[in-house]
């Protein structure tokens, strides 16, 4: 089981996606704790707000996801970071898990699959045995 609530900023330069996503983490009994729309706005708030877990939007103005996980993870090495990929993106996708990110799910964004992709990061690497 996922220790809930977690806390979680929202990265995305779409304020509808922003708040799709946020709206499934409260389903899901999440709080969101922040929103960002770019990384360099990501990085910053994550500092400040120390999350349990991100959402990152792969694809933004100026600095990108790939970036902004990059610079998270390496003064955060156990930050736990979630990218949101659009269908067409898989070499994206591997780029950002190469950066550290821990998992990944596809835009439009389904509640089962955020909640497993959740429930799996946590598993692997917060509740390890």
């Amino acid at each position: 089981m996922i220790p809930t609530p977690l806390s979680v900023l929202v990265v995305d330069d779409s304020i509808i996606a922003q708040k799709k996503i946020s709206a499934l983490l409260d389903e899901l009994g999440h709080t969101v704790v922040g929103l960002a729309s770019n990384g360099a706005e990501a990085v910053t708030k994550y500092i400040h707000l120390m999350p349990d877990l991100v959402t990152m939007d792969i694809t933004m103005p100026g600095t990108d996801g790939i970036v902004a996980t990059q610079r998270i993870v390496e003064k955060y090495p156990s930050a736990l970071i979630i990218m949101v990929s659009s269908h067409g993106q898989e070499g994206m996708v591997m780029a950002a898990l190469e950066a550290g990110a821990k998992g990944y799910v596809l835009k439009p964004v389904e509640k089962d699959k955020l909640k497993d992709m959740v429930q799996k990061v946590v598993d692997r690497y917060v509740l390890r045995s």
